[in-house]
């Protein structure tokens, strides 16, 4: 029998629709849909255990996104020619949704979810990035696990001076806004992005704009929840209470938490420290036999609650901090450049605890990043890694190699500063920034930003602007409508708060943002408010590193590869990599340069790269001699390559022969060259004529010799 499909259509603005639609894929699934626009579709699947494990006490879900290669029509590369670990950019969008629906399910379900959205057909330009919540909200709608949704995605640019949703990829390149963000009907939840120096007025137009169709979205999710027959969801017991427990240890701990958090300790240590002996001190006032039979996670539970709530309620009621700083205050900041000898660029940034060491590498075309993935193929000039080790927050952890967080992070940082590097076509470099964080306790992603900004003037990379970033958050309580916007939060404040909203850019303006939102009812008055209050914060750590470095160093360091880039003819392009690329080996071999040709538009490129100037200088000799175009007239130093009974054939530039016929080899005349050149002799020739059909050259010696007189003539 052919299954029953459901399908609900999305209007947009300008006509184009999206379709969700479930009953006809994957239907042992908890709930399953796809969604589609134009060629483009994405197939979410849910599936949640019925159970809890045994002592879980949070949600262990996780989030997959993957780009089919067959939904593009091509083969994958390597040698299994399958789709492997999801790429940075497929970890890039699974975060997006994962810290979108994350929030909304309930504090108490703590059953195993995994939520697995893939690109099953692409095509027609559109970006599916930003569908991938929509999918897997609507796959939620249509199963029975209890969410507290339904949300969705949208993308928002600003091109000409024009709001668009839902831009093609060609459009979006030419944005000067760029943001995906995420929301209920009722609440922006999280947003992610990158600028070219946008002012706060714009993000905040864009977020309304965003939210407008995504209440739209948010009507047609519920419209298929009630035809699936999905609007009552599964009972659930996933945590065993103890009214008694929690209720002895709030009257008992309470205010313990409230006087600690009252000391105002700059040191996390000191804090951590201090909170922990609270519980500990409650759990050893009890007798041996009661320590057998209490439950120590929810003791765990319980104080953390307990903990939470008096360190928000302190913010709230005095308007401190937990460090001792005014709400809106930064913490001290040093920085350094130059610290790493062996580096093209380096600097350290310190923010309170959090500091981060990076370095810049300046490579050549051969070091850029290959892309090949299923909707994109090129390559990248500009990367950024950043490192999170576990020796930064005082733990021991192995060594994984870099996770989501790491992923999710550095592209943030490099979102902010790639909005001010040089075009492409004045910087030949590929550029890598590292950022080590050697220390964290709050903000390491703005922390990186601010490193890199150094380090790339340090390394004398001339970027548009410095850029830095901050990290704001937010205490509130919906009873009272107190709320607080914390600037520059600590690690506690980010854990404990209910915003996290992290924003980088110039004096001119936004160059990336990224917000995650933990509670409902976000005004844009207070979002207004936050990115103010971010700019000012913004512009104090400017004013801190411009102490140290404001403007890119006038050269590069003495170790950094130099760069030259030659025009040349596009025929000429052969003659410069030479037959199986033996001449640009040669030259590579004979001046330790690197060479690197590329046919461009408008003829040739050929980009030279040396660590001194010798290397350079002969290099780019070498080059000069091949591209050059013979002039008539002008004298050059030859080799005589062969002999014939009519003349020589003269190498007068790298690759051209010219013909030195024998009535042009001397004044007297000669009949045999026996005795007069010699194959590899040297010579001086002028180039006297190129013949305008076969293209070929004609030399004179003679014409560089003195005549000699008419008698001396006439007696020989």
């Amino acid at each position: 029998m052919y299954p029953s499909v459901i399908t609900k259509t999305i209007t947009l603005a300008d006509g184009r629709e999206i379709t969700i639609e479930t009953g006809k894929l994957a239907k042992q699934a908890d709930g399953s849909v796809v969604v589609k626009m134009g060629n483009t579709m994405l197939l979410a699947t849910v599936v949640s255990n019925k159970d809890a494990k045994e002592g879980v006490d949070f949600l262990p879900m996780s989030v997959d996104y993957q780009e089919k290669f067959a939904a593009a029509g091509k083969i994958p590369g390597g040698f299994l020619k399958r789709e492997g670990r999801l790429s940075d950019y497929e970890i890039l969008i699974s975060r997006l949704v994962d810290r979108a629906i994350r929030p909304l399910f309930p504090d108490d379900y703590h059953a195993e979810t995994q939520i697995a959205i893939s690109l099953i057909s692409a095509g027609d330009d559109v970006m599916p990035d930003a569908l991938a919540a929509l999918a897997a909200s609507s796959a939620l709608a249509v199963s029975d696990i209890p969410f507290g949704g339904p949300i969705s995605e949208v993308r928002v640019a600003k091109i000409d001076g024009q709001y668009v949703i839902s831009p093609t990829a060609a459009q979006a390149k030419t944005a000067t806004l760029d943001l995906v963000v995420a929301a209920s009907y009722d609440n922006i939840l999280m947003v992610e992005g990158e600028s070219k120096e946008v002012s706060e007025a714009e993000m905040l137009e864009a977020l309304k704009i965003a939210h407008d169709t995504i209440k739209i979205h948010c009507q047609v999710q519920k419209e298929l929840e009630a035809a699936a027959g999905k609007t009552v969801k599964r009972t659930y017991n996933h945590e065993n209470n103890d009214e008694a427990l929690k209720k002895d240890m709030h009257e008992k701990l309470y205010d313990k938490c409230y006087k600690v958090a009252a000391k105002q300790m700059p040191s996390k240590s000191d804090r951590k420290e201090q909170f922990a002996a609270i519980v500990d001190e409650y759990v050893e006032s009890f007798t041996e036999e009661q320590k057998e039979t209490i439950d120590k996670d929810l003791v765990k539970r319980y104080y953390h609650d307990i903990e939470k709530e008096a360190v928000r309620n302190f913010v709230l009621d005095s308007r401190k901090r937990l460090d001792g700083r005014n709400l809106d205050e930064i913490r001290y900041i040093w920085s350094e450049v130059n610290y790493l000898p062996g580096a093209h660029g380096s600097a350290i940034f310190t923010r309170g605890e959090t500091q981060a060491l990076a370095s810049v590498t300046l490579g050549t075309k051969l070091d850029e990043q290959m892309i090949d993935s299923a909707l994109m193929k090129g390559f990248n000039k500009f990367i950024l890694h950043y490192n999170f080790p576990a020796f930064s927050t005082g733990e021991v952890k192995p060594n994984r190699g870099p996770g989501r967080r790491e992923v999710g992070h550095g592209n943030l940082a490099m979102r902010a500063l790639k909005q001010v590097l040089p075009p492409e076509e004045e910087n030949p470099y590929t550029i890598r920034i590292v950022s080590d964080v050697l220390e964290s306790n709050g903000s390491s992603s703005m922390a990186t930003v601010c490193a890199g900004t150094l380090a790339l003037m340090d390394a004398g990379i001339k970027i548009k602007a410095p850029v830095t970033g901050i990290a704001m958050g937010m205490i509130s309580d919906s009873k009272t409508g107190k709320y607080a916007i914390l600037s520059d939060i600590l690690g506690d404040e980010d854990h404990l708060g209910d915003m996290d909203f992290k924003v980088t850019g110039t004096r001119n303006g936004i160059t990336a943002c990224q917000m995650d939102i933990k509670v409902d009812g976000l005004s844009y008055q207070v979002l207004e408010e936050a990115l103010n209050q971010a700019k000012a914060g913004r512009l104090h750590i400017m004013d801190e590193i411009e102490k140290t470095l404001s403007v890119p160093n006038a050269d590069l360091k003495p170790h950094a590869p130099r760069s030259v880039r030659i025009n040349i003819e596009r025929e000429m392009i052969g003659a410069v990599i030479g037959p199986g690329g033996k001449i640009v080996q040669e030259i590579q071999k004979e001046t330790g340069a690197t060479v690197i040709i590329e046919e461009i538009a408008t003829g040739g490129v050929v980009s030279i790269f040396a660590n001194d100037q010798e290397s350079m200088d002969k290099a780019v000799k070498r080059v000069n001699a091949i591209v050059a175009v013979p002039v008539v007239g002008e004298v050059y130093d030859g080799k005589v390559k062969s002999i014939m009974p009519f003349g020589a054939f003269v190498e007068f530039m790298p690759g051209k022969d010219g013909l030195l016929h024998i009535s042009e080899i001397k004044w007297e005349k000669i009949e045999k060259l026996d005795g007069i050149l010699e194959v590899g002799e040297e010579i001086k020739v002028k180039l006297t004529e190129v013949d305008k059909k076969t293209g070929k050259y004609r030399l004179s010696r003679k014409v560089l010799i003195p005549r000699p007189e008419r008698n001396q003539e006439t007696s020989n």
